[in-house]
């Protein structure tokens, strides 16, 4: 990681992104379940779990949809960096490129994103940041 003074401003509260972490890990643990239930089974406790990953997603949607088009860019672009298609020396330019190409559908794309939660995780280590 670079020197601190080196370090870009993420754009979005460190607060935002561990709350959006433990609710993409939520739904990411829900749809994980999801092979695990027979679709004939009337078990009303797989009904239960459907609707809790349907309410998980609405959620996790609409917290996205709500925030300002920085924060939604920096949301992608800190994915991005934890997925290591982008490094934190090149924040402007990933935060630029979701900026371009998707805060149309930003909510949509980012819950749709497997394994959200670990990749913002990593995207805020880069950062030299934490949820702890």
């Amino acid at each position: 990681m670079a020197d601190e003074d080196d370090v870009p401003e993420l754009g979005i509260s460190t607060e935002t992104v561990c709350w959006v972490i433990a609710r993409a890990r939520a739904f990411d643990a829900k749809e994980a379940g999801d092979g695990d239930a027979d679709p004939d089974d009337d078990d009303p406790e797989a009904h239960l779990l459907e609707e809790e990953g349907d309410t998980i997603a609405e959620e996790l949607r609409d917290a996205i949809a709500e925030m300002n088009e920085d924060e939604q860019a920096a949301l992608i672009a800190l994915a991005w960096i934890g997925r290591g298609e982008f490094d934190v020396s090149e924040w402007d330019e990933a935060v630029r490129t979701a900026k371009e190409r998707n805060l149309r559908n930003a909510d949509d794309y980012l819950v749709g994103m497997p394994l959200l939660g670990d990749y913002l995780e990593e995207g805020l280590s880069a950062f030299g940041l934490s949820c702890d």
